[in-house]
């Protein structure tokens, strides 16, 4: 497994960003099935922390409405709740 260890760039996440598709049964979240090396096949959803990763997701988005031909709706979620914490 590949662990990214480049320095965080946001000071604190406060509000993050998920495109979510919506039906006659309710929503789920949107994204995509990747096959990492060492831990195989991941879904991978499609959420940002900032208006540059949102800006790289939404023809994403776009495209997932148009093949799955379902309305894609993005939601900005901004209650902040810290539930666990692990360390090294």
């Amino acid at each position: 497994m590949r662990i990214d260890k480049t320095q965080n760039h946001l000071e604190k996440i406060d509000e993050i960003y998920a495109f979510v598709s919506s039906d006659k049964f309710g929503e789920g979240l949107i994204g995509q099935t990747m096959n990492l090396p060492g831990i195989g096949k991941t879904f991978m959803v499609f959420v940002a922390a900032d208006k540059a990763r949102l800006k790289d997701l939404k023809p994403l988005a776009q495209i997932l409405a148009v093949e799955a031909n379902k309305k894609i709706k993005l939601i900005r979620l901004s209650v902040r709740e810290e539930l666990e914490e692990f360390n090294p």
